[in-house]
């Protein structure tokens, strides 16, 4: 990636979904499970994300166990 830029893959430990759609997802630092998340681990060994989610569309976009790539850039 490019300067400003920074790719991580997490994966979704804990999904609490509340009965109106909405909910919370925790996230956490992939480190084994293949060779792409050993090499995530290399350079991201620990991390974690918390998301409390109102919309009931985003929450359904996160599926437990399942990983996710996260992309930083920087905010000018």
């Amino acid at each position: 990636m490019s300067e400003g830029k920074a790719r991580a893959k997490f994966k979704v430990v804990g999904k609490t979904e509340g009965t109106d759609g909405t909910g919370s997802v925790s996230l956490q630092a992939v480190y084994t499970g293949s060779e792409e998340n050993e090499a995530f681990f290399r350079y991201t060994p620990a991390g974690s994300i918390n998301l409390n989610i109102l919309n009931p569309h985003a929450m359904a976009a996160f599926e437990q166990g399942a990983e996710y790539y996260v992309d930083f850039t920087k905010a000018e």
